[in-house]
C-alpha cells in the first residue's frame, strides 16, 4: 500500500533535519577536524609526501635527470655508513655543532630575555635589536660573518692588530681547527634572538600573583628565581631546547655560505653532505640515505627527551 507523504510533512521534516546539521557542526570535535584539514592537507602534500618519496630513494640508484631509477637495496646505506670517508666526518661536526647548539644560543637569548624583561629605557628597541639577527636571510649573516673572519682585512684580525695581539691572528675559516667554532660563532648571533624572544614569551606568563606572595613570605631575587621563574619556565625551557635541537641537526645555509664544508670537511655537516650527494654529485639515492640516517639520529634524541620532559612535568604537578 502506498503512502502519501503531504507537503506539510515535508516543510516539517526540513526544519528538523536543518537543526540537526546544525547540532553536528556545533560538535567541537568536528570543528577542531575542519580547522586542521587545512593544515593536515598542506602537511601531507609538502612535507609528508615527500619524507616518503625521500626513504623509497634512499634504496634507489638515480641521478635525479632521467626516469630511470634502479633498484639498490640497502646499497647505499652500506655505503654511506662503511665506504664514504667524508660521512663520519660530517656526523662528527655535526654532534660537536648540535652539542654547543643546545647550550650557548639557549644560555644566551635567557639572559637577554631575563635582562629585557625589566623595566629599562629603550627596552622595545633593544629586543628588536636583538631579534633582527633572526630575520635576515642566512646566506647575508654568513656573507657578513665571512668578511669579519677574513684573515686579511677581517674585523676580528684588525681589532687585535690594532690592540697589539698580533699573535692572536689566525686565518679564523682556513685553520681546520678553529673554523668549525668559528661558523659557530656567527650561528650563535644569528639565533640567539629567537630563543630570546621565546624565553620573553615564557617569562610574560609567570604568575605576579606568585611573586608578589613570594616577596611577602621574604624571597630573594635568587629564591624568586629558582623557586617562582624557573618552574614556571619548564615548557618554555623544553621548546626552545628541542626547537634547538632541531635546527642544530639541520644546520646548512650559514656553514655553506661560510666555508661550503671546508676546509678539509672540517665543517662539513650531515645535512650539507646529502645536499653535495644529490644536487651536486648527482647521487640522489645516497643523498636521500644520508638525510634518512639524519631523520632516524633526530627522532632517537628528540622522542626519549620528550619522554623524559612529560614524566618531569606529570611529576611536578
Amino acid at each position: 500500500m502506498a503512502v502519501n507523504i503531504s507537503a506539510a510533512d515535508r516543510h516539517a521534516r526540513k526544519p528538523a533535519r536543518s537543526g540537526q546539521l546544525r547540532r553536528k557542526l556545533q560538535d567541537p570535535t568536528l570543528q577542531g577536524l575542519m580547522l586542521l584539514a587545512p593544515a593536515v592537507l598542506a602537511y601531507a602534500v609538502f612535507a609528508f609526501y615527500p619524507m616518503i618519496d625521500v626513504i623509497q630513494l634512499s634504496f634507489m640508484k638515480w641521478n635525479g635527470l632521467n626516469a630511470d631509477k634502479h633498484w639498490v637495496g640497502l646499497d647505499n646505506y652500506r655505503y654511506v655508513l662503511h665506504d664514504d670517508p667524508v660521512f663520519w666526518v660530517a656526523f662528527k661536526n655535526t654532534l660537536i655543532w648540535t652539542f654547543l647548539s643546545v647550550i650557548f644560543p639557549p644560555l644566551i637569548g635567557f639572559g637577554l630575555a631575563l635582562g629585557l624583561n625589566q623595566n629599562i629605557p629603550g627596552r622595545s628597541p633593544l629586543r628588536a635589536l636583538f631579534y633582527m639577527p633572526v630575520i635576515i636571510a642566512p646566506i647575508a649573516v654568513a656573507t657578513m660573518w665571512r668578511w669579519m673572519f677574513d684573515p686579511f682585512f677581517g674585523l676580528f684580525n684588525s681589532l687585535l692588530s690594532a690592540a697589539g695581539w698580533p699573535n692572536l691572528i689566525q686565518d679564523w675559516l682556513g685553520d681546520r681547527n678553529v673554523a668549525l667554532y668559528s661558523v659557530f660563532i656567527g650561528y650563535v648571533w644569528e639565533v640567539a634572538g629567537f630563543s630570546m624572544v621565546l624565553f620573553l614569551a615564557g617569562l610574560q606568563g609567570v604568575s605576579q600573583t606568585l611573586v608578589e606572595a613570594a616577596r611577602i613570605d621574604g624571597a630573594g631575587r635568587f629564591q624568586l628565581f629558582r623557586y617562582v621563574t624557573l618552574p614556571a619556565l619548564r615548557p618554555t625551557i623544553t621548546i626552545v631546547l628541542i626547537l634547538s635541537l632541531i635546527n642544530s641537526l639541520k644546520a646548512f645555509d650559514i656553514v655553506y655560505g661560510m666555508t661550503g664544508g671546508g676546509p678539509a670537511q672540517s665543517t662539513q655537516m650531515l645535512a650539507m653532505w646529502a645536499y653535495t650527494q644529490a644536487m651536486q654529485l648527482g647521487d640522489f639515492g645516497r643523498g636521500s640515505a644520508i638525510s634518512v640516517v639524519l631523520l632516524l639520529i633526530t627522532v632517537a634524541i628528540v622522542i626519549p627527551y620528550l619522554r623524559w620532559t612529560l614524566k618531569r612535568q606529570e611529576a611536578y604537578q
